[in-house]
C-alpha cells in the first residue's frame, strides 16, 4: 500500500481484526454483485468506500424516477441511464482506485460459470428466483463464497452460503428450485426505504468479513428482520443431502 492508501484506509488497519494483511486482502479481491437496486447500491458503495480492488457490477436495467426512493447509488439526473453506469460512478466518486466493471445485461448461467471462477465473493442483490437459482448454482460448482440478501415491504433475509465449507447448505437447499415462489416485486408489493439499506450494508459488511477472514459469518444461518418491530430472528438452516445443486453424502448441520 502507498501512503494515500494507508491514510484512506487507516480505520480499518486500525483494528486488530483488519489490520494492514486484511486490507491488503480487500485490496487483492474481487467481488461481484448482482443487482445495482435497492440492495445493490449499498453493497457497491460499501465495498468501494472499504477498499474491495475490483468490484463488477450486473444489471439489465436502466435508472427509473420510483427507484430514487431506496437505490441511493442512483441520482434523478440520472434517471433513464444503465444502473450499473450510474453505480459505477458513484463508486469511483467514493474511491477512483478501484476498478469498476459494469456489466449491463442479465447473467445467464454460461456467463455465470465464465464469471464467478475469477472472483473472491459473489453478493446476491438481484429480485427474481430464477438469477438467484443461477448465481447459486455457480458458487456451488466453483466453490466461491455467496452472500444472499432479500427485502420486500418491511421484511428483510441475509444469510452466507460458503461452497468451501463440507458442511454448508447452499440457497437450493433452503430454497429448491422446482419450488419457485410467486415472484412479488417492489413494484408490486412496496417497500421500505432504509429496509434495503439495512440488509444491503449487513451483505457488504458480511462480503468484507469473509474477504479480510474476519470475525463469525453468517453460514449455516438465516437471519430475518421484521422491519415493523425491529425484531430479529435466525434459523439454523440444514444442508439438504438430496439437494439437485449441492446434494452429497456430506453431514448436515
Amino acid at each position: 500500500m502507498n501512503d494515500d492508501q494507508l491514510l484512506r484506509y487507516s480505520r480499518h488497519i486500525l483494528l486488530d481484526e483488519v489490520g494492514i494483511e486484511g486490507q491488503q486482502r480487500l485490496i487483492d479481491s474481487h467481488v461481484l454483485i448482482v443487482g445495482a437496486g435497492g440492495l445493490g447500491s449499498p453493497v457497491a458503495m460499501y465495498l468501494a468506500a472499504s477498499g474491495v480492488g475490483h468490484i463488477s457490477i450486473a444489471d439489465h436495467d436502466v435508472v427509473d424516477l420510483t427507484n430514487l426512493q431506496r437505490q441511493i447509488a442512483h441520482t434523478t439526473s440520472r434517471v433513464g441511464q444503465p444502473k450499473v453506469a450510474s453505480a459505477a460512478q458513484t463508486m469511483l466518486a467514493l474511491n477512483p482506485e478501484v476498478r469498476v466493471t459494469p456489466l449491463a445485461y442479465k447473467l445467464d448461467a454460461a456467463q455465470l460459470d465464465s464469471l464467478v471462477p475469477t472472483v473472491t465473493v459473489v453478493v446476491d442483490c438481484c429480485d427474481n428466483f430464477e438469477t438467484r437459482q443461477a448465481v447459486n448454482a455457480a458458487c456451488v460448482k466453483h466453490k466461491v463464497p455467496l452472500v444472499s440478501g432479500a427485502a420486500i415491504r418491511m421484511d428483510g433475509q441475509l444469510a452466507v452460503y460458503d461452497a468451501r465449507d463440507d458442511k454448508s447448505p447452499c440457497y437450493a437447499c433452503i430454497f429448491p428450485p422446482s419450488e419457485a415462489p410467486e415472484e412479488v416485486t417492489c413494484a408490486t408489493m412496496g417497500v421500505l426505504a432504509p429496509l434495503v439499506g439495512v440488509v444491503g450494508t449487513m451483505q457488504a459488511m458480511e462480503a468484507v468479513k469473509l474477504i479480510a477472514g474476519i470475525g463469525s459469518r453468517l453460514t449455516g444461518r438465516l437471519q430475518m428482520l421484521d422491519g415493523r418491530d425491529m425484531a430479529w430472528n435466525e434459523v439454523r438452516l440444514q444442508r439438504n443431502l438430496s439437494c439437485p445443486v449441492c446434494g452429497t453424502t456430506q453431514t448436515a448441520f
